[in-house]
């Protein structure tokens, strides 16, 4: 799952070691509090250290890496107040878009929509966790496509990094999964409509459901949780 809604023109070692590790963190691949060694790394993908070093750079500015000088660099734990900024963030730039794109919303625009969520309802039945959040981050690329707004969906997208990584967690449920593919019907059709209102209660209700799963995963999973 890439973090940008653009393919560069060229890609460089430290892109391909960055898209590699976001992926494996948020996919938990890498669990919160997993250690990390650049000499390991960079063994891996067959580089030098500073593609290795950079990639981990980018990952830490985006607090998925906790980076210690003189000690081992970990995949960094849950944050409560880091996951409560980037969704009020979120939210709030999110909401934005969704407003122009009711502006401009266009019959195509159903049809593409219709599309993916078709996609995920079949990603449901297979309970396919990353083709989901895949289709998932699709959906709400499309509403900014429709919005114009790339720019501020690379927002939205830098903070909902932050979020997806504990959302894993309650997707491996298939109700959860179709829970939300429901709440972005919701939000469709009410873009579809053109109902400013509705559209924000059924974005808001669908941004909020991280609640659930934070205290779902802070009981089973407290050592996932910073102190």
């Amino acid at each position: 799952m890439r973090l940008t809604t653009a393919v560069p023109e060229r890609r460089t070692s430290a892109d391909i070691v960055f898209e590699t590790l976001y992926d494996r963190i948020v996919s938990l691949g890498l669990m919160p509090g997993e250690k990390m060694s650049e000499a390991d790394i960079a063994e891996q993908f067959g580089v030098s250290r500073q593609p290795v070093r950079d990639a981990f750079n980018r990952l830490g500015n985006m607090n998925l890496l906790l980076i210690q000088p003189q000690r081992a660099t970990l995949v960094r734990k849950f944050s409560i107040s880091d996951i409560a900024a980037s969704r009020f963030v979120r939210l709030a730039v999110e909401l934005e878009i969704a407003k122009t794109a009711s502006r401009r919303w266009t019959v195509d625009a159903t049809r593409r929509i219709e599309a993916l969520l078709e996609n995920q309802d079949l990603a449901v039945r297979q309970n396919d966790v990353r083709d989901f959040l895949e289709l998932d981050q699709a959906f709400h690329a499309e509403i900014a496509e429709v919005a114009r707004q790339p720019e501020a969906f690379e927002v939205v997208l830098e903070n909902k990094a932050r979020l997806d990584r504990i959302c894993v967690l309650s997707l491996k449920r298939v109700d959860e999964m179709a829970r939300l593919v429901e709440d972005h019907r919701q939000i469709a059709a009410a873009l579809a409509r053109g109902n400013v209102v509705e559209m924000e209660q059924a974005l808001r209700l669908h941004l909020s459901r991280i609640d659930e799963t934070i205290d779902s995963v802070r009981a089973s999973h407290a050592e996932y949780f910073e102190a």
